[in-house]
Parts: structure tokens; C-alpha cells; sequence
């Protein structure tokens, strides 16, 4: 029989909700029930057994990285790239080690690939108690560093495409030392995915170092992207450049100091707040960053919506909502750090 998510699907249907029901403990059955459906109709579909395999192990990894990561959502992390060729005498290695350490001394978590180079110097500064590693297997220089090795903070991927999704959806700032090419394209995707809104919005800090690594990063950027209108001015506001790994701390602290979270409901962006924000405050808000707000809204202060009920921890916090411009998530950035910068009494 042809299977469907929006119509019934008659004894399936009933055969799938006695396999919930008899497994037991089965959180949100009604999503489970669509994955268990998805399952069947890609055996309908898909007669290719390498992808059959691919989509097996990437669920099966997808859920393992849940696994781990889920007793510490109450734990801000940091994500740390860099070069897995960095040696431990190096400069950079050592800046590591002392940043990854004081954000450890501020209860922070650190995410690294798990390799050696800025990976192990990440997390021997955090200790492994503090410490996630999302390694890749790869026939050559990546296996789990000693910090590391045999950790249960230990998540080892087949695929790239399922270890960068840990990377970023279980993180809240993102730091990238000098690198390689994965150094890069990690780098890039993490532009791409803050710029396009497809990540929520976090710090990114690109840690310069003696010989102006990132700096010539930003001259190419300028002359080649910018110039030809690849990119926007607005999208040099989605990343900090430093040298001190005390301003980097400072710059993740700051992003927290009021921001809390936020999302969408429709075109209605939500930005929950730690302190509630006054009249004239949002005022400066909807004058300053007009190109944010769509179809003559304002910035309004305003409590949890119904859709938000299915994050109840959440629903305490003041907010501020808006009718977004989805063509300005570079610019929501520098709108956030404008929330922080207000001084409370």
C-alpha cells in the first residue's frame, strides 16, 4: 500500500501506534510515529542499498550525538576549530589552552573535533570533564586525542555532514583558530549558516594570530566579495576579530548578558530577553534598525505566544517581537549586541 503522512494508513497506522505503546518511555509519539512512517516509505522508495546505509547511519549517529549531549542543555559550550597540524610548542597551541581553561573557570563547555593539534589543545585547557570531542574517521591524522580517548563525551562520525550539524546546532559561540582547509570550510559554513538563518544567531571570533592569519582573510573578503557585491557591509558584523583570548570571553559573555534565545513563529521574530526591556528602549531599537522590522511593525515588548508552550522553562522571560526581514541576519547581530549594550538599573 502507498503510505501517507496527512492521510491515514488504515492497520499501519495501528501497528505502528501498538509498536509505541509496547516499546515504552517513547518521548513525543507523534513525531515518532511520522519517523517511523518516513522509515517504511524510504524502504517503499529506495532499492539503492549504499543509500539505504547512508540514511541508516546517519540516523543512527544523529541519535547517538543526542544522546550525549542532552544531559548538559543547561550548559553553554564553545566550539573551538582550528589546525590539526598545530604543534604543541606553537603560539596558537598555547593561546588554546589558556582560553579553552578560563572558559572551563566560567562553567563554560568546549567542543573540538577531538584530534590533535588546536582539537587536543582545546581540550586539555578545558579538562576532560568539561570537554566534548566530535571526531571523524579518516585514514590519517584524525584519531581521539589522549584527553579524550575513551571519553563518553566521545562521538566518533563515518560522516562530515552529521559531525558539523554537532558542531553548531550544540553550541552558543563558535571560536576558530588558524587552520587548513577544514579549518575553512568549517569556518565558512558557519558564515553561511549564521548569514542565511538557518543557525540561530552566536558569537563568532576568529583568533588572530602573530602573522595576520585573519586579517588577510578579511582583505580578500573586502576586495573580492564585498567589492563585486557577494556579500554586504552588514556581514562583517557576523564575526569579531582578536588576538586576546580575555576579549573572546568577553565577547561571548556580553552576547549572553541580556539575549537569551530566540524564534520564529511565521515571519514574527521572538527574542527572549534575561531582563525586560523599557519602552524607550525599544524605541531606540525600532529607530535604529528600521531595515529589521517589515510592513510598518514596531518592536513591541510582549509575553510567551501559544506556539512557545512546548518550551515551558522558557516561558517566564520577557520578550520582544517583530515582523522580521529575513534579508538582514547579518544585521541581527549587531541588533542583539545593541540589546546588550542597554544599561539596566
Amino acid at each position: 500500500m502507498e503510505l501517507s503522512f496527512s492521510k491515514g494508513n488504515k492497520q499501519i497506522d495501528q501497528i505502528i501506534t501498538r509498536l509505541i505503546e509496547e516499546s515504552g518511555n517513547i518521548y513525543h509519539p507523534d513525531i515518532i510515529k511520522e519517523m517511523i512512517l518516513a522509515t517504511l516509505k524510504i524502504g517503499q522508495n529506495v532499492d539503492y542499498l549504499a543509500d539505504l546505509k547512508l540514511i541508516n547511519r546517519t540516523l543512527r549517529e544523529m541519535r547517538y550525538t543526542a544522546k550525549v549531549f542532552s544531559p548538559y542543555r543547561q550548559r553553554k559550550k564553545v566550539t573551538i576549530f582550528g589546525s590539526a597540524r598545530t604543534l604543541e610548542s606553537d603560539e596558537m597551541y598555547q593561546k588554546c589552552v589558556r582560553f579553552s581553561h578560563i572558559l572551563a573557570e566560567k562553567n563554560y563547555m568546549v567542543i573540538t573535533g577531538g584530534g590533535p593539534g588546536i582539537m587536543q589543545a582545546g581540550n586539555e585547557g578545558a579538562g576532560s570533564e568539561n570537554s566534548f570531542a566530535v571526531n571523524i574517521r579518516l585514514p590519517f591524522e584524525q584519531k581521539p586525542n589522549p584527553i579524550m580517548y575513551r571519553n563518553p563525551r566521545l562521538v566518533t562520525y563515518k560522516y562530515f555532514f552529521n559531525r558539523k550539524v554537532a558542531f553548531v546546532k550544540e553550541t552558543d559561540a563558535i571560536v576558530v583558530f588558524p587552520g587548513g582547509f577544514g579549518t575553512l570550510d568549517e569556518a565558512m559554513e558557519v558564515f553561511t549558516l549564521i548569514q542565511t538563518g538557518k543557525t540561530s544567531p552566536k558569537p563568532l571570533i576568529l583568533m588572530e594570530d602573530k602573522d595576520g592569519y585573519w586579517q588577510k582573510f578579511i582583505e580578500f573578503l573586502k576586495e573580492n566579495l564585498l567589492v563585486k557585491g557577494f556579500i554586504s557591509p552588514e556581514d562583517f558584523s557576523l564575526f569579531t576579530v582578536t588576538t586576546c583570548e580575555q576579549e573572546a570571553l568577553r565577547v561571548i559573555d556580553n552576547f549572553y548578558s541580556t539575549y537569551h534565545s530566540l524564534r520564529f513563529i511565521e515571519n514574527r521574530l521572538i527574542i527572549r530577553l534575561l531582563r525586560p526591556l523599557t519602552p524607550e528602549q525599544t524605541g531606540t531599537l525600532s529607530s535604529e534598525f528600521p531595515e529589521l522590522i517589515k510592513e510598518n511593525d514596531a518592536i513591541r515588548c510582549c509575553e510567551a505566544f501559544p506556539e512557545e508552550s512546548d518550551e515551558p522553562d522558557l516561558a517566564r522571560l520577557p520578550r520582544i517581537s517583530l515582523l522580521f526581514d529575513h534579508h538582514h541576519y547579518g544585521m541581527l547581530i549587531a541588533f542583539i549586541n545593541r540589546i546588550n549594550s542597554f544599561v539596566f538599573d
